[in-house]
């Protein structure tokens, strides 16, 4: 094994996500192909070691034995060393048998009857056991599975190949069926550290049975391939998978602890850019962050962090800085009203509800002084789509359809911006219903709550999405879009607590909006594209960084093999 290759590129290598798992199987892989230490010719080879398992079991008159597994002409899975030798599980197992299938239970009191749960890699935990036997129960089910120290345990039903052996000092207890009992000639830690390997597990899964619940039979265990070294090589194996995997530990929680502390740095960071009052400290954690982005975004859940962050910053005022030569929030807002007065006496819009004032006290957060609340029903025209027709999805409203529709999951899908839709109405169904134009923005209010996307097309949606369509004052809905998003779990809140949660247009015809200038919107949403695009390229470097970190150790554990070879 190559340690140094493996050293050098650690750095790296451990930045893949599976890296320490990965190596555990390294290690186990090694242990059973014979290349994990030094093999010494002088010691007594495995094939004498067989022979003496056989002789003993033919003394004890154990009955018929498995087929004989041929070390050459291919039929053993992988090469071994010339001192070892290629059995099978039931060749070297004195004792093969699983616990019982009908156990009875005690009520809490007695003798621990262990399942699966209680067979850990590499141990045996006898913690909150599901079944417990009476004396007398105990005494015939010890009579038939007699279990004792060096012992190997395996679960075989659900989760196959978890081994353990039974440990000095244990106390007495008994199987359910998902557990079987090995008892053989071999050195036990071996035998178990074997049974945990990839290789054998590859067996389990290919020769389980069952749907809900899979389990290997006793018989097609009794055929499993062992690799069987010298006995004294077997003690040094084991011993080096012990120094090993101790090592193992000790990576995992030195990287527990850093992803601990990196966790802890980046919410604190973005706790301080959220929530900072001096604009200096605000300019100072700022700097500070995305001076070190590079090193703080190494989960795909930090950048997701960052993106709502930025949201956050955009609707506060403290994204961009203010220009006070910018025409204030409260004359677009009566410049906006005016023109919609102007429609609804031509005839050209409905007139709105007259909504009560804002009141700022109720105001979630402080805003820049050129800025204010305002709702949706104030900014453009809010509405629920419409979908009139029973049963929705009567084929006459779709045959030969051209017409778009859009569901509420093209919106969740969308990421701000909608190119799905999900089928098309033909004109009885574009009659029932109602086209909006592109660039409304579209709301979810069933389903999945608050999700929002601009469409890019011309289509119709159902009543379980709102359109917004902004004044002709704005460019595009792109401010209001982001807006939704850092308001969404607040929107979430309104929900009824009923088995598919909705809110009602009457509540989002409350929320409050914080609205900025004109210009300084521009400024924003600018601001935000370049952010978000900046998001975008971090997490595609993270992706990147994690799939070459993992072919690295790929390609390092597998020249580590080839060298050992």
């Amino acid at each position: 094994m190559n340690a140094m290759q493996l050293l050098s590129h650690f750095d790296r290598i451990c930045e893949a996500p599976d890296a320490i798992p990965r190596l555990r199987r390294f290690i186990l892989d090694l242990a059973i192909l014979g290349k994990l230490v030094m093999q010494d010719q002088k010691e007594e080879p495995a094939s004498e070691l067989l022979k003496r398992i056989q002789c003993n079991k033919a003394i004890a008159g154990f009955g018929r034995q498995p087929k004989k597994l041929q070390s050459s002409g291919g039929s053993s899975p992988f090469g071994i060393p010339a001192s070892w030798e290629w059995t099978r599980l039931g060749t070297i197992a004195d004792k093969l048998t699983d616990g019982s299938h009908n156990p009875p239970n005690d009520a809490g009191k007695g003798f621990p009857m262990l399942s699966s749960q209680n067979v850990l890699e590499g141990s045996v935990s006898f913690n909150n056991p599901s079944r417990y036997l009476s004396d007398a129960d105990f005494k015939l089910e010890d009579a038939r599975t007699r279990i004792t120290t060096g012992d190997v345990l395996l679960t075989i039903v659900g989760s196959i190949g978890r081994s353990a052996v039974v440990p000095h000092h244990a106390p007495k207890f008994a199987l359910q069926r998902s557990v079987a009992v090995i008892r053989t000639q071999l050195l036990p830690d071996f035998l178990s550290l074997q049974l945990r390997s990839p290789t054998v597990k590859m067996y389990f899964d290919e020769h389980g049975k069952g749907t809900a619940q899979k389990g290997i039979y006793l018989g097609k265990l009794a055929e499993c391939p062992i690799s069987v070294p010298p006995l004294a090589e077997q003690h040094r194996i084991v011993a080096k998978v012990e120094e090993l995997m101790a090592l193992c530990d000790r990576l995992e929680t030195a990287q527990a602890e850093r992803e601990s502390r990196r966790d802890r740095l980046v919410a604190s960071s973005l706790h301080w850019l959220n929530n900072g009052a001096d604009p200096d400290a605000f300019r100072k954690h700022a700097r500070f962050y995305f001076n070190h982005l590079p090193c703080l975004t190494m989960k795909s859940q930090h950048i997701q962090q960052l993106r709502q962050t930025i949201l956050n910053l955009a609707v506060r005022g403290k994204l961009v800085p203010q220009d006070p030569h910018d025409e204030s929030a409260s004359v677009l807002l009566k410049r906006i009203s005016a023109e919609k007065t102007k429609l609804a006496k031509e005839g050209k819009r409905k007139r709105d509800l007259e909504l009560a004032p804002v009141d700022d006290m109720q105001a979630p957060f402080a805003l820049p002084p050129s800025w204010i609340w305002t709702r949706f029903p104030e900014l453009g025209v809010f509405g629920r789509g419409k979908s009139k027709h029973r049963p929705r999805n009567d084929r006459t409203l779709f045959d030969g359809g051209t017409h778009r529709l859009i569901q509420t999951g093209d919106v969740a899908r969308s990421k701000g911006v909608i190119e799905t839709y999900t089928s098309k109405y033909n004109d009885i169904g574009l009659a029932q219903s109602m086209k909006w134009p592109q660039g409304t923005l579209c709301i979810t209010i069933a389903a999945n709550i608050a999700d929002s996307g601009i469409l890019s097309f011309d289509a119709c949606f159902p009543d379980s999405v709102v359109g917004f369509i902004p004044a002709s004052q704005f460019p595009s809905a792109k401010y209001f879009e982001y807006f939704l998003r850092t308001a969404k779990t607040d929107l979430l809140a309104f929900a009824p607590a009923t088995a598919q949660k909705n809110i009602n247009l009457e509540i989002l015809n409350a929320v409050l909006i914080p609205l900025p200038p004109l210009d300084e919107q521009q400024r924003i949403v600018a601001k935000v594209d370049e952010l978000m695009a900046l998001c975008d390229k971090l997490e595609a470097q993270l992706t990147t960084t994690q799939t070459e970190s993992h072919r690295l150790l790929e390609a390092v554990l597998h020249e580590a093999i080839e060298q050992t070879a």
